[in-house]
C-alpha cells in the first residue's frame, strides 16, 4: 500500500469514526432524557418503589419548600430516588402556586399558566423548563377543562429538549391519582380515560366552563415523535 493510499485510508476511517460518534451523540441528545425517565421508572417498578404525596395542607407544604430553600436542601433528585433504599418516596410539590404531581410516575413539575398552544415560539421556550397550561382553558377548581401539556416539538430531533417527564404518561391507568397545586390549594384528580388523537384534533382545548371540572394532560405519541397526541383525562377525585 502506497503512502497516498495509507493517508486516504486513515482519513476515511477517521471520518467514519466521527460520523458514528456524531450519530451516537445525536441519539443520546434526542432520546436521552426520555430513556432516563423510562429506565428510572422500570427500575423503581421492579424494586417496588412508590411515590406518595403527604396529606399536609398546601400552606404547610409551602412552608416546607421555603425552609428547604433557606437551608439549601432541595428535594431529592431523580438519581437519588433511584438509588435510595426507601420503598416509599415522599413527593413535595416544587411550587404550590402552580404545579402538577403524579405519584404513579414520580412526576413533580412546575406549570406556567396561560401559554398559547398555537404559538410554537412561545410554548417551546416554556417547555424547556416547565409544563404549560393552555391559554383559554379553565384553571383548577373552576367548573371547566384545565389543559396541561408538555413534550411538544416541531421536529423529532428537538423532542428530547422539551420536558421529557411527560413521556411516562403512557404508563398511567384508569384510577391513578393526579394532584394539581394552584394558588396554594390542592386539587386531587383520578384518571378515567386516555386517548391517542391527531394533532389537528384541537377541540379538547375548549374551556367548557359550566360543563363540569376535568383535567387533561397531553404529551406526544409515540415517544420520540410528534405524529400523534396522547391525552390523559382525569376528573375530581371521589366524584
Amino acid at each position: 500500500m502506497s503512502k497516498k493510499q495509507i493517508i486516504k485510508f486513515l482519513v476515511l476511517r477517521t471520518l467514519g469514526n466521527f460520523l458514528v460518534l456524531f450519530m451516537i451523540f445525536g441519539f443520546i441528545a434526542t432520546f436521552g432524557p426520555a430513556l432516563f425517565y423510562e429506565v428510572r421508572f422500570r427500575i423503581e417498578e421492579a424494586r417496588g418503589v412508590k411515590y406518595e404525596l403527604p396529606n399536609t395542607e398546601p400552606s404547610e407544604l409551602a412552608k416546607i419548600i421555603q425552609k428547604r430553600k433557606a437551608l439549601q436542601q432541595p428535594t431529592q433528585n431523580l438519581l437519588g430516588s433511584v438509588l435510595s433504599d426507601k420503598k416509599v418516596q415522599i413527593l413535595t410539590p416544587v411550587d404550590t402556586s402552580f404545579s402538577v404531581v403524579i405519584p404513579k410516575i414520580g412526576a413533580n413539575e412546575r406549570v406556567t399558566p396561560n401559554v398559547n398552544p398555537a404559538d410554537g415560539g412561545e410554548y417551546l421556550e416554556v417547555l424547556k423548563h416547565t409544563v404549560a397550561h393552555a391559554r383559554g382553558t379553565s384553571l383548577p377548581g373552576l367548573n371547566g377543562t384545565t389543559y396541561l401539556f408538555a413534550h411538544s416539538a416541531d421536529n423529532f430531533w428537538d423532542v428530547g429538549r422539551y420536558n421529557a417527564v411527560f413521556y411516562l404518561l403512557k404508563d398511567l391507568q384508569i384510577g391513578d391519582d393526579i394532584s394539581v397545586f394552584f394558588n396554594d390549594k390542592r386539587y386531587n384528580y383520578t384518571v378515567y380515560d386516555k386517548k391517542i388523537v391527531d394533532p389537528s384534533e384541537v377541540g379538547y382545548l375548549a374551556a367548557n366552563i359550566g360543563q363540569g371540572e376535568r383535567l387533561i394532560l397531553q404529551t406526544c405519541w409515540p415517544p420520540g415523535t410528534t405524529w400523534k397526541r396522547l391525552l390523559i383525562f382525569a376528573k375530581p377525585k371521589n366524584t
